[in-house]
């Protein structure tokens, strides 16, 4: 089963963004990450809170700086709940086309 948050999360184009800043660029703080798009400081710690909420990453306190590290895990249960989906219509179709021939 796949928790909701991680799709709302990979829903949002922002927080997709913030997402692939993370995984192209390793970690990052909240200032770092807002200082390369065209929204807030806040608004990227709020994106971030959702994507930590999803498990999609990891925060690293030293001191009172907090740095964000991208987390592949969660996408893995999504990439194996899309194979079993798809190959369950796999099946489906190839039923439906033995059935039609």
């Amino acid at each position: 089963m796949i928790p909701h948050e991680v799709f709302a999360a990979l829903a949002d184009p922002t927080r997709l963004e913030v997402l692939n800043r993370l995984a192209r660029g390793g970690p990052a703080t909240a200032t770092e990450l807002s200082a390369a798009m065209p929204i807030s400081r806040q608004a990227v710690a709020k994106h971030l809170a959702a994507l930590d909420a999803a498990g999609l990453v990891e925060r690293q306190a030293s001191g009172r700086e907090v740095r964000y590290t991208f987390d592949p895990e969660p996408l893995g249960d999504v990439v194996r709940w899309a194979e079993d989906v798809g190959d369950k219509w796999d099946g489906r179709l190839g039923r439906l086309s033995q059935s039609l021939e």
